[in-house]
């Protein structure tokens, strides 16, 4: 996996606690659907969710997801990190019932995506998935 360019929204957007960013924030982070995993979109979706920037993970991976093939595992994968990222979200807006929820529809697609053993898909492993679960559990931005 390519690492992120350094570079962060100048807050976490979290709906009636900061303000929205602008629309087109993020148009500047292309993929390329035969490399997806070595996009600056991709490594910056994931870095995002590593720090608590729920909202703007989800920006990022909405098109990936979108230009996948329905029933891959690559979407599954995908459509598992927005919900992840969703969860924690919810979570930090403290609205435990939606983090219940999405937590378990979650760890249902990741679940059903990492059904091929010894293969990462879009460069991720059962264990990098697990790190990506463990901090959009635990983890809050550092700029609010």
């Amino acid at each position: 996996m390519t690492p992120p360019p350094a570079w962060r929204p100048p807050h976490a957007y979290v709906p009636g606690q900061t303000p929205r960013h602008a629309d087109g924030l993020f148009d500047r982070f292309g993929f390329d659907i035969d490399d997806i995993k070595g996009s600056d979109r991709w490594g910056l979706a994931l870095a995002f969710i590593r720090d608590g920037y729920f909202w703007e993970a989800h920006e990022l991976l909405e098109p990936i997801w979108i230009a996948l093939p329905e029933e891959s595992a690559e979407r599954r994968i995908v459509q598992g990190l927005i919900q992840m990222a969703n969860a924690g979200l919810k979570r930090r807006m403290k609205r435990d019932k939606a983090v219940a929820r999405l937590e378990a529809i979650a760890q249902d697609l990741l679940a059903g995506a990492r059904g091929h053993p010894g293969k990462a898909i879009l460069g991720l492993n059962d264990s990098e998935i697990e790190a990506l679960w463990r901090s959009a559990l635990h983890r809050l931005p550092q700029a609010i």
